[in-house]
């Protein structure tokens, strides 16, 4: 029976897709505010000075515990963003989610959600951001091209190591076991014929938290591994989750993890090299003691957001490239065209796609082809 598309879905889609862009502005105005009101008010050098005062007067540390100030400044700094950002945070994250039918988890398990990603995210962060300012006070105006070189290591590090400790703190997965032998066998077999080697095909439980569908290839070398939602294992045929998972390996055929760090690594590199410029003049202009001062860390925080927000359609485009490269791979490697149109008229569906969103949406959010496209490639493959 052929899957289509929900009329009454795309309505909700496109008005569950606008209200997220809504959100997003006002989330980026909002931290674009905040910053500049830590510069312009003077809050940023007043914290500074008082915890270097506090650290090194009343606590009789000896001046130059550069690492505790930058510490210390930085638990202010993201806290008080918090606090301001959570109601917007939880409208988007919690109430949004269930008022278009897309989450499942009970108000507990997602506030036990957002602290797990604290409890992970605040250390890493901290730790970067002291290892950024160690590289500004020790490497002068070179400093932009050894935090390149980390940030590279980080992601290769992070890919490696997420599917084996950080993945698991948040969704159980399990091999997929007798009951869906057959399954695992004609993916390994996929697997196989794309000259990947993975560790197993898993479950995980997508339905604890949402009731959309998903699939993924994760890891590197030895945690590279399949990776199925529940919800997609139950709602979609075998011949469509191939499909699934033929485009998840047609990025490893195109080489596109490696391709996307080392072109990540380019446009990161540049956004620190001319992040390394506008310091020197946010220095000067807010009388900074130097660009290894942690007072300056908003304005720094402001060039990177700036940088980002600007070359996001590029990103997004290179990304929309390589995903179409991914879909050919799948339809000429399975020769399931029917079924990947199916297949991805039922993540429209269950995922609440808009299959036909606006050109400037899609050039400047969408890092894969509208789902529309996708649908009406694969119906050109099968005719």
């Amino acid at each position: 029976m052929e899957t289509t598309l929900d009329p009454e879905k795309q309505k909700q889609a496109k008005q569950y897709a606008r209200i997220r862009r809504r959100l997003w502005l006002v989330d980026t105005l909002l931290s674009a505010a905040y910053a500049l009101a830590w510069l312009f008010l003077g809050w940023s050098i007043s914290i500074r000075t008082w915890l270097s005062t506090l650290i090194t007067e009343n606590w009789s540390l000896i001046p130059g515990s550069d690492w505790l100030i930058i510490a210390l400044y930085i638990v202010i700094f993201g806290s008080a963003y918090a606090i301001i950002n959570l109601p917007l945070g939880y409208y988007s994250g919690f109430i949004l989610p269930h008022r278009f039918g897309q989450s499942n988890q009970s108000l507990k398990d997602w506030v036990v959600d957002q602290l797990k990603g604290l409890a992970i995210g605040a250390p890493l962060g901290l730790l970067m951001l002291e290892l950024l300012y160690l590289a500004l006070r020790l490497t002068g105006n070179a400093w932009w091209l050894w935090v390149a070189g980390g940030l590279l290591l980080f992601n290769v590090l992070i890919s490696n190591l997420a599917p084996i400790l950080i993945m698991p703190l948040f969704n159980k997965y399990v091999p997929l076991g007798d009951e869906h032998k057959e399954l695992e066998e004609r993916l390994l077999n996929l697997a196989k014929r794309a000259n990947t080697r993975v560790k197993g095909v898993f479950k995980f439980d997508m339905s604890k938290r949402t009731k959309a569908a998903n699939a993924a290839l994760t890891g590197l070398g030895n945690t590279r591994r399949i990776i199925l939602g529940d919800t997609l294992i139950n709602e979609f045929t075998s011949d469509e989750i191939e499909t699934v998972l033929a485009h998840e390996l047609g990025h490893h055929v195109h080489k596109d993890i490696p391709f996307l760090i080392a072109f990540g690594t380019l446009s990161i590199t540049l956004s620190l090299f001319i992040a390394s410029l506008a310091l020197d003049s946010a220095v000067s202009f807010f009388s900074f003691t130097s660009p290894a001062d942690v007072a300056a860390f908003p304005a720094l925080m402001l060039i990177l957001s700036a940088y980002g927000l600007l070359t996001s359609p590029i990103d997004n485009a290179i990304s929309r490239w390589r995903e179409n490269m991914a879909d050919d791979y799948a339809l000429s490697s399975t020769k399931k065209g029917e079924a990947f149109a199916s297949a991805f008229t039922r993540l429209a569906n269950q995922n609440l796609g808009e299959i036909d969103p606006e050109k400037w949406v899609v050039f400047m959010f969408y890092s894969h082809p509208p789902l529309g496209e996708r649908i009406e490639k694969a119906k050109r493959f099968s005719a």
